[in-house]
């Protein structure tokens, strides 16, 4: 009897033991998958939210479809421009078609090209464009090197002055300026842009003398005194060293006065004669051109002419191209140019 419940006893202490470490190995197991599960979803978190809230994968996802959709609202307009341009008079009075025509049509930009009289007016265009940008470059980088480096008398007033052109609507100097040019004899020639720009007055010339103002404050002034210690004189000091040293500012200013005197219409029209005319003011006799009797109908409200809607939109692809393709190439430079400029602080 006695060895039987012994027996028993071993038996159930056995079971016993089996059913404790069962029940260690479970919880042990729990506790690993568990933590296993915790350390995923840590991962999981840490991939879609990251460390901080702009990391993760799920703040990149809405940037990336903020950034699409405001990509498309400035792409759309190109896209139906060049869309428009290569339809012909039935793609443009059919409804059904929208943004792809049925055939490509060209017929379009040869038209648009003749009633620009593109390559006499992309010369005038180009000849304000480049030669002003450039001109406005090298004043605005000097006055506005005199404003950030420079003591003189009357520093605050001039910079006073130079902001309060920029404040004025251009709009309420028309006038003074038309006489100006006029007793000057500048009147339809490309010395009312281009002789503004040497005296730094040109287009924005105010925004641009305060990007050099502020890149030339930025620098450090170890470079004047190195420079100044080795007899360099005030503009030996300007042009061999501060003006190389502002290349990203000049490219940065040069790209938005290229722009700017490339799309300019209002002062265009103004000082401009029939002799002189840029692209801009093509565009807005071409539509008479190509419309004739029927502009007097359409310029009174009653809709758009579908027929001279194709060539319209040729020219406008054409007179945007040229910018757009400077941009394109100097796309790299212009933003480390922006970035070093300060404009984007």
């Amino acid at each position: 009897m006695k060895t039987e419940k012994s027996v028993e006893r071993g038996e159930f202490g056995a079971r016993t033991g089996r059913r404790r470490l069962d029940e260690a190995w479970g919880r042990m197991k729990a506790e690993l998958t568990e933590a296993m599960f915790s350390r995923k979803s840590q991962q999981v978190k840490r991939v879609m939210l990251g460390r901080n809230l702009n990391e993760g994968l799920l703040a990149k996802l809405v940037f990336i479809m903020l950034l699409t959709v405001i990509a498309f609202l400035y792409i759309k307009p190109i896209l139906y421009m060049v869309s428009t341009s290569l339809k012909n008079i039935a793609d443009l009075i059919d409804p059904l078609v929208q943004l792809i025509p049925r055939t490509l049509y060209w017929g379009n930009y040869a038209a648009a090209w003749n009633g620009l009289h593109y390559v006499e007016a992309f010369t005038n265009t180009f000849i304000i464009a480049a030669v002003g940008s450039v001109l406005q470059v090298f004043s605005c980088a000097l006055t506005g090197y005199a404003l950030g480096r420079l003591r003189f008398p009357g520093k605050t007033l001039f910079l006073f002055l130079i902001l309060l052109t920029f404040l004025v609507p251009p709009q309420i100097t028309t006038i003074p300026l038309y006489m100006i040019y006029e007793k000057l004899g500048l009147l339809g020639t490309p010395f009312v842009f281009l002789v503004p720009a040497v005296l730094g007055q040109g287009l924005r010339s105010a925004l641009f003398i305060m990007i050099f103002r502020q890149f030339f404050m930025s620098q450090p002034k170890a470079l004047e005194e190195a420079a100044k210690l080795d007899g360099a004189s005030l503009f030996r000091l300007f042009f061999r060293i501060m003006l190389p040293v502002a290349g990203a500012a000049c490219l940065v200013v040069f790209l938005f006065s290229f722009v700017w005197y490339w799309n300019m219409s209002y002062e265009a029209s103004l000082f401009l004669s029939k002799d002189f005319t840029p692209l801009s003011l093509r565009l807005n006799t071409l539509q008479m051109e190509l419309m004739g009797n029927r502009a007097l109908v359409y310029s009174a409200g009653f809709g758009s002419d579908p027929i001279s809607e194709g060539p319209k939109m040729a020219a406008a692809f054409l007179i945007i191209m040229p910018p757009l393709i400077v941009y394109l190439i100097a796309q790299r430079w212009f933003t480390e140019g922006i970035e070093r400029t300060g404009l984007v602080d």
